[in-house]
């Protein structure tokens, strides 16, 4: 713990004092490799697709002489919640970053920003899309506990909530809102 202290970043600490070797598969483009996250990997790979996490699974690779970090980012749950195999042109658009732009100029003028920009309808349709995206990743999830060796540690988080109306919103940003961080958290051993 004292050598993790100076930098309180994990994979130098892996790699430089316990001999790991480190990769990072991410898919959104927000972590891309010109990101201050990708210092201290090994390899660092911005996926062509944000919402591929099988391709993920087919670039993870085990040595027999190191251990190995992975850190490895899916996008099937982040807006526009959409699977590998759906067409983009059936994806949900939105005005701006969530949405988010649309009435900034309201709120920048002393007005109130909108708020409830989606009809009912709508938001149910986007929260039942993140939850087909989670259903997916559940099944593969179970792909990756077959894929990784023995004594392997798997933690499965989030960095975000997502909001489908709580109080007329959507989206997690750029609001504080306690369902913007409530986050998942699943840690477990492959024996």
């Amino acid at each position: 713990f004292k050598s993790l202290v100076p930098t309180l970043y994990l994979p130098p600490f892996l790699k430089e004092q316990l001999g790991y070797r480190t990769h990072a598969r991410v898919s959104l483009p927000v972590l891309n490799p010109h990101t201050i996250l990708n210092y201290g990997f090994d390899s660092y790979k911005l996926m062509p697709n944000h919402n591929d996490f099988k391709s993920i699974l087919r670039e993870l690779s085990f040595s027999e002489e190191k251990p190995s970090f992975y850190l490895v980012n899916v996008g099937e749950t982040h807006y526009p919640y959409a699977l590998a195999d759906e067409p983009r042109d059936t994806w949900p658009t939105l005005s701006g970053v969530h949405g988010v732009f649309k009435h900034l100029d309201e709120a920048v003028s002393g007005g109130k920003p909108r708020r409830g920009i989606f009809k009912p309808s709508k938001m149910r349709e986007l929260r039942e899309r993140q939850v087909q995206a989670v259903r997916f990743l559940d099944g593969a999830i179970e792909e990756l506990f077959d894929t990784v060796p023995k004594n392997t540690y798997i933690t499965v988080t989030s960095d975000h909530g997502e909001l489908f109306g709580e109080d007329g919103y959507f989206g997690h940003g750029p609001i504080q809102h306690p369902k913007v961080l409530e986050v998942p958290f699943v840690e477990g051993r492959i024996r």
